[in-house]
């Protein structure tokens, strides 16, 4: 086990990372961060603005950064942006941590997303763009995780436990 966060959490956008982490974070009694978070208050502006402004290119150089970044200084909870595994060089970084695969089916996050503007990935057709998108990071997601955690018709404090279970956690 390398050191690093205690747990990262990954998966797509709108599974529950952010409330699930820092619902796991409380139950460890350690703190918990964001690297959608850390991005924004680096970058003084939002994730979308990044994508309109800039292109995917950049964001996903800009977060690879903040991933590796994280993933050496925080000792935590660590939740990922859902497309941040698609560099090679995370995924790499990940193999000695313990990753736990929030998942959920597209009915769930059609519910859950929405036609959320601030979802740049999914502006045209929810729906169908949310499945293209999993058909491309689903092994990629199952490729670094130690453990998937369903999330479908679970509350966020179901699925913090499910994760501390999982991985064999102890609450403090």
């Amino acid at each position: 086990m390398t050191a690093g966060p205690l747990v990262v959490l990954v998966g797509p956008m709108g599974v529950g990372k952010s409330t699930v982490g820092a619902l796991v974070a409380e139950r460890l009694g350690c703190a918990y961060r964001d690297t959608d978070d850390d991005i924004v208050a680096e970058q003084g502006r939002t994730i979308a603005d990044i994508f309109v402004d800039e292109g995917e290119p950049v964001f996903r150089a800009i977060e690879k950064s903040a991933v590796h970044k994280a993933l050496a200084e925080h000792d935590g909870v660590l939740a990922l942006g859902g497309g941040s595994i698609l560099d090679a060089d995370t995924r790499a970084l990940l193999a000695g941590h313990r990753v736990v695969y929030l998942s959920m089916d597209v009915e769930e996050a059609v519910q859950r997303t929405g036609l959320n503007a601030a979802r740049p990935l999914l502006a045209v057709n929810p729906r169908r763009q949310w499945r293209e998108l999993m058909e491309a990071r689903r092994h990629l997601y199952t490729e670094v995780a130690r453990a998937v955690v369903p999330t479908d018709g679970r509350t966020p404090e179901e699925v913090a436990q499910a994760v501390l279970d999982a991985l064999e956690l102890k609450e403090a």
